[in-house]
């Protein structure tokens, strides 16, 4: 059994108590392949955190109901919506949409750093209305440039659980960076660009490191939209995988 198998499956039957209902969440994994070795962007949660205190982790979050309306410079490739829209109830091109750009919203709010494409016709934000980052830097988020690396729902046992998707991005879409985002009161308190082997060596929940594994393939395999993408979940405290 893999680490992040055996690590639902005991999780999941460690607990009696009624599991609450996962939230649609999404993580932006930025990839710097500009060196000879990539490398990855972690960063380090606030210890006073319930969920995960003091592990590296992918900036991401669940997903606001206003991901959906956000304007975008272009679309998710028909592959990974596809798979985005397979075991879910309710799915939808809007639901596929907002996971994306839900990823993208997360990095800025997590890092400073907003990635997608510098445009002239940027909505302008209302005087009244809640400030768009992407609008006040001129950016709008590139959904196609996204890649889909993995699925996992957070099992049975956890105070806390998400149905996240993890995608992955070329660091070479930051277009725009706000300095002062990470500091020791926020919620990341640091970030690292890492090559991936040193990147598992951290403190890091086990779906982390397997998605690192999966991200080193994918990258080896050449990068591509259509490549099966893994689905890990815990079905009658029993750990499942299926290739979306």
């Amino acid at each position: 059994m893999s680490e992040l198998a055996e690590h639902m499956t005991r999780t999941a039957r460690a607990s009696s108590a009624p599991a609450p209902r996962p939230r649609d969440a999404a993580t932006l994994i930025l990839i710097d392949r500009s060196a000879e070795v990539p490398k990855v962007l972690l960063g380090k949660r606030h210890g006073g955190h319930v969920f995960m205190p003091d592990k590296y982790v992918f900036p991401g979050g669940r997903v606001e109901p206003h991901d959906r309306h956000v304007p975008v410079a272009g679309q998710l490739d028909p592959a990974i919506e596809a798979k985005l829209m397979r075991y879910v109830s309710r799915p939808s091109r809007d639901k596929a949409r907002a996971l994306a750009v839900a990823a993208i919203r997360e990095v800025f709010e997590e890092t400073g750093l907003l990635v997608g494409r510098k445009v002239e016709d940027a909505p302008r934000v209302p005087a009244d209305g809640p400030v768009d980052p992407f609008a006040a830097a001129g950016v709008r988020p590139d959904l196609s440039a996204l890649h889909l690396i993995a699925r996992a729902i957070t099992p049975p046992g956890r105070p806390r659980r998400f149905d996240a998707r993890f995608f992955a991005a070329d660091a070479q879409l930051i277009v725009h960076k706000v300095e002062g985002v990470v500091h020791p009161d926020a919620e990341l308190v640091e970030l690292t660009w890492l090559p991936i082997a040193a990147a598992q060596k951290l403190d890091i929940p086990p779906v982390t490191k397997r998605v690192l594994t999966e991200l080193e393939a994918r990258v080896a395999a050449g990068f591509g939209h259509n490549l099966p993408v893994p689905f890990y979940r815990v079905l009658r405290r029993k750990f499942t995988q299926v290739m979306l």
